[in-house]
């Protein structure tokens, strides 16, 4: 029998601080940094971003989304042999242990269960949900939580109004499983580290990030976004082509949520009308790795996604990496 992986619960959770461009920018201007709301909204299509507490972590970001997604799969922690944490902004930047570890401590879930964080920035959940697709098909393990988990508040440069109003915090995370039926049709994953430069940290944040030792994310917007259109499109289409399936296949389409440019230039080359698209940039930012499962946890929970519906999802990110996953509900 073919063994297949299939997503069958998602959850997603925000941190209660609320921060509307119109807070931001008076938050910036007071240290004599000029925006508005028009000037962030009318380039990124960003009206508001969430940001975690002082105390938070992304591991506690990460249990709320994973206890949501458990709940929708009628799965409990002791169900899971797998928990794969993607994030950025994991509880020990440049050390250890794993984020992926804290969430399994924290979730109670003993030692039955293998966990591991991926590195892959705003593509990093479609590397993870990709890496669990694999373990399940080779039969290793039947029952896989995926976290998508991202304080990237913690990683602004508030003096530079070009990189700190795109991103905000959350996580997003679903529950995969050994399955008879087709669930993730295809999977394709890619990498060009000669662009490595263009998104990074470049240093390690001891102590807090500062300008000085280069923990601040730097970001080249314009090289970001040329690059971002031309790979989506071509990554998109090879997984389409890879489960021999055409556009018009595709019942909704979930981006990464990073510039509502960028993902409207997507849709357009792929042939999909925009309200076939879900968009959750203008309320969330920019959350890396938890983009899109957030969206994908709230377009199942509002009904827009149903069984049977597919879905492509495809990320770009830092390094530089892109992928893109076509499942099915």
């Amino acid at each position: 029998m073919t063994v297949y992986s299939k997503i069958i619960g998602t959850g997603s959770y925000l941190p209660a601080r609320r921060v509307s461009n119109d807070e931001l920018a008076a938050q910036l201007a007071a240290k004599g940094i000029e925006t508005s709301d028009e000037w962030i909204s009318s380039r990124s299509g960003i009206s508001a971003r969430h940001y975690a507490e002082p105390e938070q972590k992304a591991s506690d970001l990460a249990v709320e989304a994973a206890l949501r997604a458990l709940e929708m799969a009628g799965k409990t922690p002791a169900d899971i042999d797998m928990v794969i944490v993607a994030s950025s902004t994991p509880d020990f930047p440049g050390s250890f242990p794993s984020t992926a570890c804290i969430v399994q401590r924290k979730l109670g879930m003993g030692n039955h269960s293998a966990a591991f964080d991926v590195q892959a920035v705003c593509s990093g959940f479609v590397y993870a949900l990709s890496t669990a697709d694999a373990f399940i098909k080779s039969g290793m393990h039947k029952t896989v939580l995926v976290i998508g988990a991202e304080v990237f508040s913690r990683i602004l440069n508030f003096e530079d109004r070009t990189t700190c109003v795109l991103f905000g915090d959350g996580a997003g995370a679903v529950v995969v499983e050994a399955s008879s039926e087709p669930g993730i049709l295809a999977a394709r994953l890619h990498a060009d580290g000669t662009h490595s430069d263009i998104l990074a940290v470049k240093g390690v944040p001891e102590g807090g990030p500062t300008a000085a030792n280069g923990g601040f994310l730097h970001m080249d917007g314009q090289a970001v976004f040329k690059l971002a259109v031309t790979v989506l499109e071509e990554v998109a289409t090879e997984v389409l082509d890879a489960a021999k399936m055409q556009p018009s296949d595709v019942d909704w389409l979930i981006p990464h949520q990073a510039n509502i440019r960028i993902m409207k230039s997507t849709a357009k080359k792929l042939g999909l009308p925009i309200e076939r698209m879900v968009v959750t940039v203008d309320e969330h930012g920019n959350t890396s790795a938890a983009s899109i499962p957030l969206a994908l946890d709230i377009a199942v929970r509002d009904g827009r996604i149903k069984p049977g519906d597919n879905i492509l999802m495809e990320g770009v990110g830092g390094g530089f990496t892109w992928g893109a996953i076509l499942a099915r509900m």
